[in-house]
């Protein structure tokens, strides 16, 4: 296993070993980039910022020139990455067939056990992605997510958007989260700053973390990659329209069920507030994957109606 983080005082000596893409590491870090540079590269601070996990970074860049690591930004971030002893992975690919898609094609280039799929405008305070490594692994569940907060509405409390908030009680169970079920209502948790003022009333001692139950996290979630294989990672993309949204909730809800998932608070993830780049949302995945659980459940309907009506 690599160690972290080389600190600067020796950046300017040989590496002990030369990082490579298929050097062993804890977490795989896999970042999808379209349209963006500075917010990428304040991405990538936040990552050179995680010194006690070993990570390798993987970069696949969607751009149209594709040319994204070449930024002076941007570049110089990714030589400190590699300045501190990290694997990076430098991809293109242009053509634009959704981001479920996308999120396979990062996959498929994973070999760590834990991946954290991070988007490209999430700033992570340090020693994010350890916190996250350490309950994936004590948790023993199939992922981990940090939800993204917005710190511009840090005066704007929303109580009513925070009372779905449940600590786990015990172990992580699977557990099965679908519209019109009591878990989607916790898709609230997330707006705003809610989750930002959730940390503020547990007093967590600096470093630690709970796991709380979620919908779902968008942005920033680790997976324990076998268990995100197992369910067939985001290869539901050939079901798919290019223009999509909810790629991730789909993703979470088919580990959820099989191996649980959890968030954890208080989160250091804080989103950067940009535009979107996704801007066609025509169709959300999850109406898509779980289709057949709706025309199941409407057959089951439709028979106990019949069998009522012939008594």
């Amino acid at each position: 296993m690599t160690r972290g983080a080389r600190w600067s005082g020796e950046w300017g000596r040989p590496a002990d070993v030369t990082p490579t893409e298929s050097a062993p590491v804890d977490v795989d870090v896999l970042v999808p980039t379209v349209g963006r540079t500075a917010e990428l590269a304040a991405t990538l601070a936040g990552l050179a910022a995680q010194t006690e996990v070993a990570f390798r970074l993987v970069l696949s860049d969607q751009s149209e020139t594709g040319d994204v690591a070449e930024r002076p930004a941007v570049a110089a971030m990714v030589r400190v990455l590699e300045a501190q002893g990290r694997p990076v992975t430098l991809l293109t690919h242009p053509e634009r067939r959704g981001l479920a898609e996308h999120r396979q094609f990062l996959l498929d280039h994973a070999h760590a056990d834990a991946v954290l799929f991070l988007d490209d405008d999430v700033w992570l305070e340090p020693g994010s992605v350890q916190r996250m490594l350490d309950a994936l692994r004590s948790l023993d569940t199939g992922f981990v997510g940090s939800a993204v907060q917005g710190l511009s509405y840090l005066q704007d409390r929303r109580p009513h958007e925070t009372e779905p908030f449940t600590l786990w009680d015990g172990p992580v169970v699977p557990e099965v989260v679908r519209r019109g079920t009591p878990g989607f209502d916790r898709w609230s948790l997330h707006n705003a700053a809610n989750l930002v003022h959730v940390a503020a009333e547990l007093d967590v001692e600096p470093g630690g973390w709970l796991p709380y139950r979620v919908a779902w996290v968008g942005a920033c979630a680790m997976y324990d990659r076998a268990a995100l294989e197992a369910v067939g990672g985001f290869r539901f993309w050939e079901s798919l329209p290019t223009g999509h949204a909810g790629e991730d909730v789909a993703a979470q809800w088919l580990v959820m069920e099989r191996f649980g998932g959890v968030g954890i608070v208080p989160s250091g993830a804080v989103h950067l507030e940009a535009p979107t780049t996704v801007t066609d949302r025509s169709v959300d995945a999850p109406d898509v994957v779980f289709a057949h659980e709706t025309h199941e459940t409407h057959e089951t309907h439709d028979a106990h109606q019949h069998e009522h009506e012939h008594r």
